[in-house]
């Protein structure tokens, strides 16, 4: 789903998405790191941090970029999900860098996993690894109630997200736009009604 990165589509969603952050929406991250979060420049990790823990991941098992999505997603319980806007630069990265490398599936999905060299930089910087998960994991349980709201923070990650590529897709028209109001009403109602 997330694989057509090379298209120039995530570099277009990463520029338009920040606005989610108006909506209350910005946790989720919809668009270049945004949380509610101390960190510089509004982002969980600092600069080289999302190159570690991706490699972690990769180092667990070979990924798709929509698993790394997933995978950080359950590890802050659902309060965090980085772009692929974010995700995919950084995978081409580790590559070049040798760090990673990537094979073609028969789907046309890249699938990456960590080289000898990639485990040779993560085994050199491990301290700093740990520091970040554990920082993510301490920013899951912080958040809108935590670990026990995980399975409510990944639902309200999908309603933005699917209204994110409705937006960015364009050309909706007027009955649509109005089946899409409607729908965010309905479940706006519903949850009014839970608490």
């Amino acid at each position: 789903m997330f694989d057509d990165h090379c298209s120039g589509h995530h570099r277009e969603r990463h520029r338009r998405s920040t606005w989610f952050g108006d909506l209350g929406l910005g946790a989720f991250d919809l668009g270049g790191g945004r949380h509610r979060g101390g960190r510089r420049g509004g982002r969980m990790f600092d600069q080289g941090d999302l190159k570690l823990v991706i490699l972690q991941l990769l180092e667990e098992k070979p990924r798709h970029g929509y698993d790394i999505i997933k995978a950080l997603e359950e590890k802050s319980g659902g309060a965090y999900s980085p772009s692929p806007g974010t995700v995919y630069p950084t995978l081409s990265l580790l590559e070049e860098m040798d760090y990673a490398k990537a094979t073609l599936e028969e789907s046309g999905k890249k699938v990456y996993a960590i080289t000898d060299e990639g485990r040779k930089y993560l085994a050199e910087n491990r301290t700093t690894v740990d520091d970040v998960l554990e920082r993510l994991v301490q920013f899951g349980e912080s958040l809108f109630g935590g670990r026990p709201m995980a399975g409510a923070h990944e639902a309200m990650g999908q309603l933005a997200r699917a209204y994110a590529r409705i937006v960015m897709r364009g050309g909706a028209t007027p009955e649509q736009v109005q089946q899409i109001a409607e729908i965010l009403r309905r479940a706006a109602t519903e949850l009014d009604a839970v608490g």
